[in-house]
């Protein structure tokens, strides 16, 4: 069977916000996902898309429905972990990651996936049919459109996202498995928004918009017919960037852990969004996590000012609301404070 062929992550032209958002997702999921706002045919989907063919292979129990880790013990799903239990060996094999979508249309029980009540009934049987939630374990979750879904979906979606476990309740019968996966949100803001306390739960907002500079807007043009024109040649010519910067991913991965937040900057990142008036913490939790990411990406063994300037539109772009917004929207000179930091 022919691979299908994605247009190479290198090879798309500007959008660079939205591309770092992806990676650092991709570097720690724990993130929370990125939500990118914008108009049809800027380079969404295709991005997407194009990220899982970027991020390292995975080590899979090869007849799990739930993909587990088999080295990841404390994540394995409870078949596999019965299965241990008897004294049987769990079979491996190594495969990529894939990018699960969402139908618009989706039902509650075809996303986080159905019990059969009258077999539990009858029979003392938990027969569970799983859904999208159990598909995306261990994958890329890609939701177009995400603000013309049902809240509830939304909620569940975002919830699962957080735990990193998905938990069906029926009738008294409660099945539950791993469920830890990259969330990717799309949305056209014109045809709808997402409520403030769905969107805060969103790790990252990046709004994207056509590009404006002509030399750029002929290279997308050229770029996309050669590439339909000889998708294996042209990624060819994009096959060396695009494997740099899966490894720079995959050393980002392991690099992560290491990576010193100095409490300065915690301080500087606290000090940030109280001026800004911004509700919570997730703000706080998310901006470390980001800037951690792009540290551990760019080989830096600690977090400074220069990464939290990079990352914190993104964190706060959806989260600024009321007078708060007067100092976010020039935001370089609210984050002029970071500047007399030393991390430390």
């Amino acid at each position: 069977m022919m691979e299908r062929q994605v247009y190479p992550f290198s090879a798309i032209v500007g959008q660079d916000k939205m591309k770092l958002a992806l990676l650092l997702n991709a570097i720690h999921p724990a993130i929370g996902g990125v939500l990118i706002r914008g108009e049809k045919g800027t380079g969404k989907s295709t991005a997407v898309r194009a990220l899982a063919r970027l991020l390292p292979q995975l080590a899979v129990v090869s007849d799990c429905v739930y993909h587990c880790d088999p080295d990841a013990l404390d994540t394995l799903c409870p078949d596999c972990r019965e299965r241990l239990s008897r004294g049987e060996t769990l079979p491996r094999s190594r495969r990529r990651m894939r990018v699960v979508e969402l139908p618009i249309n989706a039902s509650e029980d075809r996303v986080v996936g159905a019990i059969d009540i009258e077999a539990a009934i009858k029979t003392g049987e938990r027969r569970f049919e799983p859904g999208v939630l159990a598909e995306a374990n261990r994958n890329i979750l890609y939701v177009d459109e995400v603000n013309l879904l049902d809240d509830h979906l939304v909620d569940v979606l975002l919830d699962a996202a957080a735990m990193g476990t998905n938990v069906v309740e029926r009738e008294g019968v409660s099945v539950w498995h791993p469920a830890r996966f990259i969330l990717i949100g799309t949305m056209n803001p014109e045809e709808g928004d997402l409520r403030p306390q769905l969107l805060d739960r969103f790790g990252l907002t990046v709004d994207v918009e056509g590009i404006k500079e002509i030399p750029q807007r002929v290279e997308i043009v050229e770029r996309r017919e050669l590439w339909e024109a000889d998708p294996v040649g042209f990624g060819e010519r994009f096959r060396e960037e695009d494997a740099a910067i899966g490894r720079r991913i995959a050393e980002a991965i392991v690099r992560f852990p290491r990576v010193a937040v100095p409490g300065a900057i915690l301080r500087a990142i606290a000090e940030l969004n109280v001026r800004l008036q911004v509700d919570g913490h997730r703000a706080d939790l998310v901006a470390r996590k980001a800037a951690q990411a792009l540290a551990a990406y760019e080989g830096t063994p600690q977090v400074g000012v220069d990464e939290v300037k990079q990352v914190a539109d993104m964190v706060l772009a959806h989260r600024v609301k009321g007078a708060g917004q007067r100092d976010f929207a020039d935001l370089g000179r609210t984050l002029t404070n970071l500047a007399r930091v030393s991390p430390s």
